[in-house]
């Protein structure tokens, strides 16, 4: 499924507040809000549309609490409320417009019976390959047969 535009990186209204720096980590690695974002378990344009729906005060608080949700980084739990500001600013003003679903573009995560086939294909091919491989395996493998090596040893014994 292709992705709406207003989710695509190119030309995302959120690319600016999603690649904010939000600070660094203790190891010393930048940490943008799509990351921290994605660390949290949200889906970063999704929250980014939430926030910019907001008024700024009120995304800003709201934001707060996500980054208060991070393992701290070079930023103390005192700066969480500024570097949320800070954030919150980049933002689009008011709600983006959404943009109408395509007709004959499947929102759903059924399978469609073209890849039901493709998948009954590759077990086939997989199948062949693993028939084949045994096939060789066992006629062109030299022959390992113990009883021939062991009569040279037993003769000697006896």
């Amino acid at each position: 499924m292709t992705l709406r535009s207003e989710y695509t990186l190119g030309h995302s209204p959120y690319n600016a507040f999603l690649f904010a720096l939000v600070g660094e980590e203790k190891v010393g690695v930048p940490l943008t809000v799509f990351s921290a974002l994605t660390r949290l378990g949200f889906d970063p344009w999704g929250e980014a549309a939430r926030l910019a729906a907001l008024p700024k005060e009120t995304a800003a608080r709201a934001f707060a609490v996500t980054i208060a949700m991070l393992p701290e980084g070079n930023w103390n739990a005192t700066d969480v409320e500024a570097i949320a500001a800070r954030l919150v600013g980049w933002l689009p003003d008011g709600r983006v417009p959404s943009i109408p679903e395509m007709d004959g573009v499947r929102t759903d995560t059924k399978r469609t019976e073209g890849s039901r086939t493709m998948s009954i294909g590759m077990m086939l091919a997989w199948g062949m390959l693993a028939v084949a491989l045994v096939y060789f395996t066992v006629n062109l493998a030299t022959d390992n047969n113990l009883e021939q090596s062991w009569k040279p040893i037993v003769s000697t014994l006896q």
